[in-house]
């Protein structure tokens, strides 16, 4: 049974990866069993999902964008000046450690809302205006780009571990070489699998081309980017 540890100043609670129940005891005190609990600020769930993670930082992001309300209401402030801004105060807390998120559909369209949440607040556009996404973009004269931002910054953690020479952990990790075998039951959608789709690549090309760091930096972009979106 593999289990983790939350160690803070108040109280040890302790976590399985398994979904058995354990007892363990430290100074005759019953440790608590939770289903999540924070680590170097991000949220580790019991079942590795990372919907909760990113539910969680996206939440924080807001509530910095909200903080700044009075900076998006001020008119003397350009449009440009608010989005750089918004790009380096807010959407750092927003995607922190994204490098490691496994993402399904959901969790990029609520990255996607959460990119034009904060446009509409910072142009000043209600919900009850009905205006479309796009016309949301247009007006703050902008692309979509947060969730490029976090493709890019998982595809270029894997061309970095990859390139590392000798034993690595977390190569043999995302390459699938460490000991151990899957649950049962249906699949799920793993960390690489994220990588395999965006660049409709199989991994051991994948491997082989992040050897050629400018190589890599196109199909980065292009898979982050795609020109069907920006155009």
């Amino acid at each position: 049974m593999k289990f983790g540890l939350q160690i803070n100043t108040s109280k040890t609670k302790v976590m399985t990866t398994t979904g058995a129940t354990c007892q363990i005891r430290i100074n005759e005190e019953t440790l608590e069993q939770v289903d999540t609990f924070m680590y170097l600020g991000s949220a580790i769930t019991r079942d590795s999902d990372c919907a909760t993670e990113i539910r969680m930082r996206l939440a924080k992001g807001y509530a910095v964008a909200t903080d700044l309300k009075r900076i998006w209401k001020s008119h003397d402030i350009k449009v440009t000046t608010k989005m750089e801004l918004l790009r380096t105060l807010v959407w750092p807390v927003a995607i922190y450690g994204c490098e490691g998120w496994t993402m399904r559909k959901d969790e990029e369209r609520r990255i996607e809302a959460f990119e034009i949440k904060c446009l509409r607040m910072i142009m000043q556009i209600s919900w009850m205006e009905k205006r479309t996404n796009k016309w949301v973009l247009e007006k703050a004269g902008v692309e979509r780009k947060l969730l490029g931002i976090v493709k890019e910054r998982k595809m270029k953690y894997f061309g970095h571990i990859m390139r590392k020479e000798g034993s690595c952990l977390e190569k043999e990790i995302i390459q699938g070489t460490v000991p151990g075998g899957r649950g049962r039951g249906r699949p799920r959608i793993n960390w690489m699998d994220n990588i395999r789709t965006w660049t409709g690549r199989t991994q051991e090309d994948l491997i082989r081309m992040t050897e050629d760091r400018r190589r890599w930096r196109n199909i980065m972009h292009d898979a982050a980017y795609p020109r069907s979106e920006e155009g």
